[in-house]
């Protein structure tokens, strides 16, 4: 397999009954912007370039290529409960998915928002989760593990991981930002810091993450502590992508299944 091509964290690495990746950029067929492991089914890279990289983080995975399955995501706080695959022209819109069903990989697409993969692998449940700072503003963490209970998890036993995201450094919000924040999470004001321009801020999205998680109280939760737009060899970034005018992104996936 590629070198590079995947990023583990020890903390779901521990439990044989799971298996994960954080897939980088790397390894894949894709060419131009979306070099090369493109796995964003909303891109507009060729569909078939796309199916081959999904493909191959299955094979990564020990699957088919047809266990790994996506959202259309929204920046929401809906969760589905997935038990079969289903096709990309059927993806339900909605920003977590979580499935005790094993051999099916859940695959969540970022490129700076913050990818979560939750495991109970006690009780046999996983999740996964797409937390921009919408979603993780209007509850998408505490819906997924709330989802996972309802399939048997205990949310004391469950392992999140925080995958690749935007940093705080390369993350500037405006003034409306800041006041929908400061409005809507009463007592998180410690994750603005000053900005470089009057009345901006630079947000610290993996921080705000990881406070939800203490919300949500799972038993484990961490974070790999890597920028996106810092690292253009291994992550694609929306907002670099924005930042030098460039047509489309490629498209992260991180997925977690449990061994069939």
């Amino acid at each position: 397999m590629t070198a590079g091509m995947i990023i583990e964290a020890p903390e779901l690495s521990a439990h044989a009954g799971v298996r994960h990746a954080f897939f980088t950029r790397v390894g894949g067929v894709s060419d131009g912007l979306y070099a090369s492991l493109n796995g964003g089914l909303g891109s507009q890279d060729v569909p078939e370039r796309v199916a081959e990289n999904r493909a191959r983080m299955c094979g990564r995975l020990g699957l088919p290529p047809d266990r790994l399955v996506s959202l259309y995501q929204v920046h929401s706080a809906d969760v589905v409960t997935v038990e079969a695959p289903f096709a990309a022209a059927e993806r339900p819109k909605a920003d977590a998915m979580v499935t005790r069903v094993p051999g099916l990989a859940l695959g969540i697409a970022t490129a700076d928002c913050g990818p979560i993969l939750f495991a109970d692998p006690e009780n046999g449940v996983v999740g996964a989760a797409h937390a921009g700072w919408k979603g993780a503003l209007t509850g998408v963490i505490g819906a997924t593990v709330a989802a996972m209970e309802a399939l048997g998890a205990r949310r004391q036993r469950i392992v999140a991981v925080l995958g690749p995201t935007i940093g705080q450094a390369s993350y500037e919000v405006g003034p409306d930002f800041i006041t929908r924040f400061r409005s809507d999470a009463p007592g998180m004001e410690r994750f603005l810091a000053a900005g470089t321009r009057p009345g901006h801020a630079q947000f610290d999205l993996p921080g705000f993450i990881l406070a939800r998680l203490a919300e949500a109280e799972v038993g484990e939760a961490s974070a790999l502590n890597l920028c996106t737009y810092a690292d253009p060899e291994r992550f694609y970034s929306y907002r670099r992508t924005t930042h030098r005018g460039e047509a489309d992104y490629g498209r992260l996936i991180s997925a977690v299944t449990l061994v069939p």
